[in-house]
């Protein structure tokens, strides 16, 4: 009977050690993306409209925010357009450039092939003025690529 007792708290460990490795590699993606193409920054000024770029290996991609002003802590409308190539996924990774934001990173919906539309915000920032990039994620059968756009908003 001793015996059978021995084994019971490593083989505990060892389930609980499976369960957590496992969750760990089936979520892999959502914490660090695989190896990205990413692509130079755009001098785009998404306050001026929509923002387009050439993709390696063809192909063209659409992006803006509504409203133009982008405010702080109020629902954004971010609108993808894809011409030319196969886009599976797309998300909008929102970072503060100087200042740590937390994770912001809101997934659009398939409106329409290569159309993807979907609700993001930013959180209060304790500045005035705060710069801002917005990466475009783009999953596609080559692989991840990544469009990145700098903005400011101003309290």
């Amino acid at each position: 009977m001793a015996e059978k007792k021995s084994w019971l708290i490593p083989g505990i460990i060892f389930l609980v050690a499976a369960v957590l490795g496992g969750a760990a590699y089936y979520f892999r993606d959502y914490f660090e993306p695989g190896p990205a193409l990413v692509l130079p920054l755009s001098d785009c000024d998404l306050h001026d409209g929509p923002c387009t770029a050439d993709l390696p290996g063809g192909g063209r991609v659409e992006f803006s925010i509504l409203p133009r002003t982008i405010p702080l802590t109020k629902p954004l409308q971010l609108q993808v357009q894809v011409q030319g190539r196969k886009v599976r996924k797309v998300e909008v990774d929102f970072s503060g450039v100087s200042m740590n934001m937390g994770y912001n990173r809101p997934r659009l919906q398939v409106v329409e092939e290569g159309r993807f539309e979907g609700e993001g915000m930013l959180p209060v920032c304790i500045r005035q003025r705060m710069d801002w990039e917005a990466k475009l994620m783009l999953d596609t059968p080559d692989g991840l690529i990544i469009v990145p756009y700098r903005f400011e908003t101003v309290k």
